[in-house]
């Protein structure tokens, strides 16, 4: 339940005063308590078995929850069925779980077999803080005091224990038979490679076993329609051993995709009033040092270069080097360009624009395809306006993604307000223009009458967020476009504007990813429509299948006034035979396949296969060209006869 807005075991004493509210099993607050309910058996299923096994953090994650183990071996799968057994076991008993609040010096006595938990009692340095130490750890420390978590059986002992904020279900029973262990991972302690590797356990929690079974359908499709997978097969996109991690190169198919979606952006940005800039990949310390991103933000950069060092015949240094760093964001090159000369409020708001690619050291076990990586393209844009252009900028900004977005055929939206983190240290500038922006930025995401999330503690170092999440064709849910407000910025690089009144004033900042970036973006599209894109996107839009050989330079014809029409269409000269051909190109998602044979020549006509294997016969070329055309035009998916309208 929720006791005056905070989430609250049932056990939780109230008065008349308090106002209660219940928390149902399939809400998103019951789900997080199921599963972390889950991954407390885990870990007592995994000591059970292996006593000497030290506990790590188990948090609730989208979907499931996970577990991480100091363990000397690496678990097994038999280890994995001997520990779902035991879940069942421990499920079965009907445990209850009982909350006790315990002072730091109790915690430690009691804990004191439990290295990681003991270091997390170090780090919460006194109860109510601490709580973003580790991912996962705000379900341990952070909430004001230390409590543990008791496992009480029918008996009334306690058989198990654990550091944890809680809430949980009244006892374990209710966890039901919707749950299944997924898999073992290595993670480094706190997400650090300085620190020991843990073994993560992963697993997922539904209410019902009908739940369960549906999510792993979703899984097998998702499966099915992994972007690393359609990239191999499709042959959009590899990840050389040569090159190093997480840097991908893109093949020509995949090239043709990703220039379509950038030259479509750069039109849009264009009619907008954006202005296109270019900025190096490589700049000079103290650049991010003015920036603050070498102290926010320097373990997410690469290390420095040293360049520019001369030595003398001796080896002795003569003239010292200068560090230069690879950027992991375009902002500030984009401030410089604004800082280059005097700026009248005239020439505001201005509007830059960049396909910037940027480089940060994700850690290797981070990586994964294209949505996360070391080196990736953002299509940022930073926007200068007067404080009283702020809000009706900010509207238009957030109306130009939303337009975007469903020109690439996404259509379910929703926004999250991040807020700065309570904690001084993590974010700069004045509580006056934090509580200014933050107060902008909900007006415009109220305005557009989505749904709106607000989230403490998650903005950027400089300025509270937007970010735009979407669903998927599987319904997954995922980050997009953000919208940044910044005062802090200008305000560190001291730039300025005249304004009416002939004084100086400094400009707010806006910060937009729209994508968020070009090859997560693609590897969302990618498994979205499971590699079956719009024909405006399609590597291939149109391939010509002669029935027999004497029928290819008929199909020449066509497809050569295709392609003076801007159409990506070729003809299959390959000596397979028209069965093959068809098979070979609906395995490589081709939308639209022209079939011509003695009919379709005499009538001057083609035929039309789609991905479905429906077919459209007897048009003639004319009209042919025309559906094709107005097809990309109006940037519609074609899988079916009635899709090509």
């Amino acid at each position: 339940m929720r006791v005056n807005g905070d989430l609250k075991d049932l056990a939780t004493q109230v008065t008349e005063t308090d106002t209660v509210e219940p928390v149902t099993i399939d809400s998103a607050d019951g789900l997080n308590i199921l599963r972390h309910s889950a991954a407390h058996v885990l870990a007592q299923a995994v000591q059970r078995i292996k006593p000497q096994t030290n506990l790590g953090i188990g948090p609730p994650v989208t979907d499931g929850f996970y577990y991480d183990f100091g363990t000397p071996e690496p678990f097994t799968p038999d280890d994995l069925k001997a520990i779902d057994k035991e879940m069942q076991r421990i499920i079965r008993e009907g445990q209850r779980f009982v909350r006790r609040v315990v002072t730091e010096e109790d915690a430690r006595a009691e804990l004191a077999h439990e290295p990681f938990k003991l270091e997390l009692i170090g780090l919460a340095g006194g109860p109510g803080s601490g709580a973003h130490a580790a991912e996962g750890a705000s379900v341990e420390i952070g909430a004001g005091e230390l409590t543990i978590y008791d496992n009480v059986n029918r008996d009334g002992e306690t058989v198990w224990k654990d550091l944890c904020r809680g809430p949980h279900l009244p006892n374990t029973r209710l966890i039901g038979n919707g749950w299944a262990l997924q898999r073992v991972a290595g993670a480094y302690w706190r997400g650090s490679e300085k620190n020991p590797q843990l073994q993560r356990i992963y697993g997922t929690a539904w209410p019902t076993k009908d739940e369960l079974r549906a999510y792993k359908q979703r899984l097998e499709e998702a499966a099915k329609r992994d972007h690393r997978k359609l990239g191999k097969e499709l042959d959009l996109f590899s990840f050389p051993d040569e090159i190093g991690s997480g840097l991908s190169v893109w093949h020509p198919r995949g090239g043709v995709i990703r220039q379509e979606m950038e030259q479509h952006a750069l039109r849009r940005h264009r009619e907008a009033g954006y202005t296109y800039v270019y900025t190096p990949h490589i700049t000079k310390k103290d650049l991010f040092l003015e920036s603050n991103h070498l102290v926010t933000y320097k373990e997410g950069m690469f290390p420095p270069i040293r360049l520019d060092e001369e030595r003398d015949e001796n080896g002795e240094i003569t003239k010292a080097g200068i560090d230069y760093y690879l950027k992991p964001m375009n902002c500030p090159m984009h401030i410089l360009i604004y800082r280059e000369r005097a700026r009248s409020y005239r020439d505001l708001p201005m509007r830059l624009y960049e396909n910037g690619t940027v480089y940060r050291y994700e850690l290797s076990g981070a990586l994964h395809g294209l949505t996360r990586v070391r080196g990736f393209t953002q299509d940022d844009s930073h926007l200068f306006v007067t404080p009283d252009q702020l809000e009706d900028e900010a509207t238009n900004v957030l109306e130009f993604v939303l337009s975007m977005l469903r020109d690439f055929g996404l259509t379910e939206f929703e926004l999250e307000l991040s807020m700065r983190d309570d904690e001084k240290s993590k974010w700069i500038g004045d509580e006056e223009h934090w509580a200014m922006a933050t107060d902008a930025l909900r007006r415009v995401a109220q305005a557009s009458g989505l749904k709106l999330t607000e989230v403490p503690g998650e903005a950027a170092f400089y300025g509270p967020k937007i970010d735009l999440k979407t669903k998927d064709a599987l319904g997954r849910t995922w980050q997009l476009a953000t919208v940044q407000l910044d005062f802090n910025l200008p305000e560190r690089f001291e730039l300025e504007y005249t304004g009416p009144d002939g004084e100086k004033h400094r400009p707010v900042m806006i910060h937009r990813a729209l994508f968020g970036s070009i090859e997560r973006f693609f590897a969302i599209l990618l498994e979205h429509y499971a590699g079956a894109f719009p024909v405006w996107l399609a590597p291939v839009q149109v391939v010509g299948i002669p029935v027999a050989e004497e029928y290819a330079d008929y199909l020449d014809e066509i497809v050569a006034r295709l392609k003076a029409d801007g159409v990506r269409a070729e003809v299959d000269h390959s000596d397979d035979r028209m069965q093959k051909k068809i098979r070979t190109h609906t395995t490589q998602k081709v939308p639209l396949q022209l079939i011509a044979g003695e009919q379709d020549r005499a009538a001057g006509a083609v035929s039309f296969r789609f991905r479905d294997g429906s077919q459209r016969n007897g048009v003639p070329v004319d009209e042919a060209v025309r559906l094709i055309r107005q097809a990309i035009d109006t940037k519609a998916l074609v899988d079916t006869d009635e899709d090509l309208a």
